[in-house]
């Protein structure tokens, strides 16, 4: 069909791509010196010149052509630009008055001029005819469209009766896509031809000179005299116009009846996409000037074609990476997608068509659709990672480089493979299923070849007949555009990939240094509070009072504390509200007289150290009221709080309607608490007057422990009412009648517990550590009532829980985690004591049970 260089196979990758020594007798060569002498010159010579090659050696250009021609020449020569430009002039005067065409290249250190007679019929304004012939194009409104006007322009301007283009595939082969032809000599559309039929250096050459004509496959070649030069090279005649014609293809195109042929390159993007290939079924040979132009119009054809496949390929990128950023951003915000391959599928299958998706990530397989078994998925990467690593695979043939994908090439006949990291490699393949179709090829696919003197040959086929053959294991190719795309998602998902190891890598560290921070702070807390508690232990130790009194005492001041450090809890550690601090102290401890007290001032919040001081200091200032000031019969407290003019919180304690005041005559621990702590603790102040109206304290919290107003928003705590089973502890009746199971893990907590537990008359305490000790203790007698700790260690006492419900025994949980605490449903409606245990709070939360059990 084409031009086939006659080259043996068994140099077909060694030999350069030489002329034959010979050009086509329709015009002449001479190969000039830098100075303009002839070297050679081609036998006919005298035919068109009147002086015989031989005679012609040695001659200056001017004998040849004369001046006026020369000077064109030369001037025409320093247009040349490139190692394979070709320059063209037409209708050029010659000394003997006859008009020649001329073509003019550099061949290493030759200049080669050919000329051929100047055809009388022109085709008029050149820039006219291409404009026409464009506009043409732009007009049709597809690509099949298209290639049939490229066809019918073609034909049109140089009259050959076939005119095809002819695309070629990623095999070498290639197909009829659209042909003009005159009528009653049949149709090659849609043949196929196989790859031998145009070899790989024939295509090379087409890259290099995109314009081929031979004008009589019957017409005998004139030589070039001499054959070699004084090195002993032939002449390269590579990008001759007039090259002779080699006689295996002269014996294709005998063989398809064809006489003439011409072929014109369509290059794109610098490949060779394919040809227009124009067969005439005898001699023709299309004027110098108008093979030009219809060069030229394969060259504007080529753009054409580029620039619609590249709109094309744009909007189908434009869409893909739209889809691709949708994928990479859910994935970089959820890892978890990448071990989910249906939703990758679903996604992917927009950006890259495809039938199924597999995940291989760190050894493990996660498919999608239609992919090969999930025991081929580790053999495929095995095979991948023999490969060259980094970069993206794909084909339409995966038995080909695998023979075991032979036997599921119906599921994954094609394959793209994204490499996710470096060895052992992860993978997102992409599978394509086998596409079974029938193609017509123009002969049998399979060219023969013959024995020659220097072994097996080329030899050109016989017949094309259509042959028909069944193709099946390949599917769809993946086009350039879905490799660009491909090749664009492997880098964002590997960015998306390593950007997610860094995140978890940085998250680990950052909690490994929370983990020690928050280990230090517990510690340092724990530390804080343990010392308090022993100092406060130490300084609540009164001579003059006996045991009972002491421990009562020393009770309610870790009472206080515990109560300020919840409320500081509920709020994250964060500032808590003044007015709480002081309603929860005096329902906690004043029970029903905490009603005797005002409480005038604007929402303000405290820090953390100050509320958990000004507890101490506003447990001492009510437990001295109630036991010998306002509170110990009719009076009342008034407390009031605002702030001066350098923001720092004065509150004003004033008590009113009690017995007469006195000054102490010795100062105890809680006259200390009052005085020094606000003081010392803070940088504030504190005042104390014993008025004989009542006891006065003036208390100035600096400002930078304050925030005034800040607390609109806070959860509001009113003051609950009087319960008439708030009395003092010496007063506490008994709550308990029978046997009571104390379920804790701590034997310090346990036996402080089972003391309260005694005091509000349980006949007997029953502890147990874990959930089997108390089903254990459950199982070998009855009991009246339960405590249980939430929390025990490695568990939790709700099977406790469980079964104490079902058995209708009334229950309280303790915990040490404040309102943090969640409950099952079934069981929300539970109290939940608050550690640490105190007869007040116990016996509350008892008496509820209890009560409810018994309604």
């Amino acid at each position: 069909m084409q031009e086939v260089v006659p080259v043996d196979l068994g140099n077909c990758d060694r030999e350069p791509i030489h002329l034959l020594g010979a050009i086509q007798p329709f015009g002449f060569l001479v190969a000039l010196s830098s100075d303009w002498i002839v070297r050679r010159a081609s036998a006919n010579l005298a035919e068109f010149i009147g002086i015989d090659a031989e005679g012609a050696l040695g001659a200056a250009a001017i004998e040849l052509f004369g001046e006026d021609a020369v000077h064109l020449l030369r001037n025409r020569m320093t247009l040349l630009r490139g190692a394979d430009a070709v320059e063209r002039v037409f209708g050029v005067a010659i000394a003997s008055g006859r008009r020649f065409d001329f073509a003019l290249h550099v061949s290493g250190a030759d200049i080669i001029v050919e000329g051929e007679p100047s055809d009388d019929v022109g085709v008029g304004d050149t820039a006219s005819t291409i404009r026409a012939m464009i506009g043409r194009l732009d007009a049709t409104d597809s690509l099949p469209a298209f290639f049939r006007e490229g066809a019918r322009q073609v034909r049109a301007l140089t009259g050959f009766d076939r005119v095809m283009v002819y695309r070629f595939d990623g095999d070498g082969s290639g197909t009829v896509v659209a042909e003009a032809v005159r009528g009653g000599i049949g149709s090659f559309m849609d043949l196929r031809y196989p790859a031998s039929d145009i070899p790989r250096q024939a295509r090379a050459l087409y890259l290099r000179t995109p314009f081929r004509i031979i004008a009589d496959i019957e017409a005998a070649p004139s030589p070039i005299l001499p054959p070699l030069d004084e090195r002993g090279e032939p002449v390269d005649l590579s990008l001759s116009v007039l090259r002779s014609v080699s006689p295996i293809h002269v014996e294709y195109l005998s063989n398809m009846g064809v006489g003439a042929s011409l072929s014109i390159s369509i290059i794109v993007e610098g490949k060779l996409w394919g040809l227009f290939a124009c067969h005439h079924y005898g001699p023709r040979r299309p004027g110098f000037e108008r093979r030009s132009i219809a060069e030229l119009f394969g060259q504007m054809f080529a753009f054409k074609l580029e620039s619609r496949e590249r709109k094309t390929m744009a909007a189908y990128e434009i869409a893909a990476r739209a889809a691709s950023d949708r994928l990479l951003a859910a994935i970089a915000g959820n890892a978890q997608l990448l071990d989910n391959p249906d939703y990758l599928g679903e996604m992917l299958a927009t950006t890259i068509a495809c039938d199924g998706v597999a995940i291989w990530l760190d050894g493990r397989v996660a498919t999608s659709g239609r992919t090969p078994p999930p025991e081929a998925i580790p053999v495929i990467a095995r095979r991948l990672n023999a490969m060259t690593p980094g970069h993206i695979f794909a084909t339409d043939h995966l038995s080909g480089v695998l023979p075991q994908a032979e036997a599921w090439s119906d599921r994954g006949a094609g394959l793209l493979a994204l490499p996710l990291s470096r060895t052992p490699r992860d993978y997102v393949m992409l599978f394509r299923e086998e596409r079974v179709r029938a193609v017509t090829w123009g002969g049998d696919p399979h060219k023969p070849a013959t024995w020659g003197p220097n072994g097996a040959r080329l030899s050109p086929r016989k017949s094309f007949e259509a042959w028909r053959e069944e193709v099946r294991g390949r599917s769809e190719p993946f086009n350039e555009a879905e490799l660009r795309v491909a090749e664009m998602l492997r880098a964002s998902l590997i960015e998306v990939v390593l950007r997610l190891s860094d995140d978890a890598q940085e998250e680990r560290r950052r909690a490994a240094e929370r983990q020690e921070l928050l280990i230090a702070e517990l510690n340092h807390r724990v530390r804080n509070i343990l010392s308090l508690i022993r100092g406060l232990v130490r300084q609540s130790r009164d001579p003059q009072a006996d045991s009972e009194t002491y421990m009562r005492m020393l009770e309610g001041r870790i009472e206080a504390l515990a109560r300020a450090h919840d409320q500081i809890t509920q709020d994250n550690w964060s500032p808590a509200p003044l007015k709480r601090l002081i309603e929860t102290e005096a329902a906690a401890y004043l029970g029903g007289r905490a009603s005797r007290l005002q409480l005038t001032g604007e929402p303000a919040l405290l820090s953390p150290q100050a509320f958990s001081t000004l507890a101490l200091v506003l447990h001492e200032l009510m437990t001295n009221s109630a036991k010998y000031g306002a509170l110990s019969d009719n009076g009342t407290v008034a407390i009031e709080w605002h702030t001066d003019g350098m923001g720092d919180l004065l509150i004003e304690w004033r008590e009113r309607g009690g017995p007469p005041v006195q000054a102490p005559t010795r100062q105890g621990f809680g006259t200390t608490i009052i005085q020094r702590s606000v003081p010392y603790d803070l940088g504030g102040r504190a005042a104390v007057r014993y008025a004989l109206g009542g006891l006065e304290v003036d208390l100035l919290i600096p400002s930078r422990h304050v925030s005034i107003g800040a607390d609109a928003g806070a959860p509001q705590h009113t003051l609950p009412a009087p319960d008439p089973r708030d009395t003092a502890v010496s007063d506490s009746t008994q709550t308990i009648d029978g046997v009571a199971l104390l379920v804790e893990d701590s034997l310090i907590i346990a036996m402080d517990a089972e003391d309260i537990l005694t005091s509000l008359g349980a006949t007997r305490v029953v502890t147990a550590n874990s959930v089997q000790q108390a089903m254990d203790e459950l199982e070998r007698e009855p009991v009246t009532v339960a405590v249980l700790d939430f929390n025990l260690g490695s568990e939790t006492s709700l099977p406790v829980a469980a079964e104490l419900a079902r058995r209708g025994i009334p229950f309280v949980f303790a915990t040490g985690y404040g309102e943090q605490l969640v409950l099952p449903d079934e069981l929300e409606d539970r109290s939940v004591l608050q550690k640490p245990y105190t007869a007040l709070n116990m016996r509350r939360m008892l008496a509820d049970a209890l009560g409810t059990a018994k309604a």
